[in-house]
């Protein structure tokens, strides 16, 4: 997975699955925060995969907004491709990959749209900016130039002069609740250490080793 070019003094650290922590969402959050520590730059890219009914796949890079127990959460615009991938295939994958950590975390599972409330609550911490973006952009449609983006950009900062930005209802968040989180590091060699933790049908947590 890392180019030779990346190996550093981060090669040396291991990954033991009887040293890690038995709840993955913890170790996650652990990685995360070192992640953070590090400087690193936007931590919380991700890349989110898709898939429609018929399983053709799709990926792009967004953000994770929070993560707890129930899992992984990011907001969208309800009416964008992955959107329409999500509601009618809801099957998606999370990739991090934290390059100068020689760290990547997959994570799939089963996707569902976060409460009104919730998509409401995040929306209001939103910039200005971005909370008239919301509204307007057609997300993933065509559109005939920069200049119609501008233009609507306009029309809603005087519409919105002297008062709040209104929550779109075609815009929120999403919820990825895991079934499967494995950790990446990289070792010399390309010997790997991969950890994979599966969600059992009673919602515990049971730990393997991959080969690399």
């Amino acid at each position: 997975m890392t180019d030779e070019k990346f190996s550093n003094n981060n090669t040396a650290e291991t990954l033991d699955e009887t040293l890690i922590d038995p709840d993955p969402i913890k170790q996650f959050q652990s990685w995360f925060n070192d992640a953070i520590a590090a400087g690193l730059p936007l931590p919380e890219a991700m890349t989110l995969a898709t898939a429609t009914r018929n399983g053709k796949p799709s990926a792009r890079v967004l953000l994770l907004k929070q993560v707890d127990e129930s899992g992984f959460v990011f907001f969208t615009n309800y009416r964008s491709a992955k959107a329409r991938d999500l509601d009618s295939n809801p099957q998606a994958a999370l990739v991090f990959y934290w390059p100068q950590l020689e760290r990547q975390v997959r994570v799939e599972g089963k996707v569902a749209r976060t409460s009104v409330a919730e998509s409401q609550q995040y929306f209001q911490t939103r910039p200005r900016d971005s909370q008239i973006g919301a509204w307007a952009s057609p997300q993933s449609e065509v559109i005939s130039g920069r200049e119609t983006l501008e233009q609507r950009v306009a029309e809603l900062e005087q519409l919105y002069c002297d008062r709040e930005v209104d929550r779109p209802e075609h815009w929120g968040g999403y919820r990825l609740t895991p079934a499967r989180i494995e950790f990446w590091k990289g070792r010399a060699g390309r010997l790997h250490d991969r950890i994979l933790y599966e969600r059992a049908a009673d919602s515990t947590w049971t730990i393997k080793r991959l080969a690399p």
